[in-house]
């Protein structure tokens, strides 16, 4: 049985990780890395990757570029930006880093889903789109069977 302050603290804890997802999600296309998120809620950086990817399935710096590639797709299907003006629309500084993350999250590169990703969506609504399209990470928090 856990104690009541370890259960205060854990449930703690995960209000500052909530704290720090919700910043990434707002923040996403600002320049932010982990030490900087850590001193937001006064934790080190290696406590909060750890608890982050407890809490979530990934390190903070995936979750925060698995939205950047979200926000991505959604202005490569609009398709009136250049791919490197997405890369660097969405708060990335390196076009390569860009390409290489895009092309593992999605299973293509950018520009090529830049010419598909438009006739793919064509008639449908945004909000399925945005559903049906949704990058997923080959590497998922591992799924724990329950007996």
């Amino acid at each position: 049985m856990t104690s009541r302050p370890a259960e205060a603290q854990h449930l703690s804890d995960l209000a500052r990780l909530r704290r720090v997802r919700d910043r990434i999600d707002r923040e996403y296309a600002q320049p932010l890395d982990v030490e900087a998120l850590a001193r937001g809620v006064n934790m080190s950086a290696g406590h909060l990757s750890r608890q982050f990817r407890l809490a979530f399935g990934e390190p903070p710096y995936g979750y925060l570029m698995t939205r950047r590639i979200e926000r991505a797709m959604a202005l490569l299907r609009r398709g009136d930006l250049s791919v490197t003006e997405v890369c660097f629309a969405v708060g990335c500084s390196s076009l390569g880093t860009f390409s290489s993350r895009f092309t593992e999250l999605v299973g293509m590169p950018p520009s090529t889903y830049r010419r598909l990703a438009r006739a793919d969506a064509a008639g449908m609504p945004s909000c399925v789109v945005k559903q049906v399209t949704r990058p997923i990470r080959n590497r998922e928090a591992p799924v724990t069977s329950r007996a």
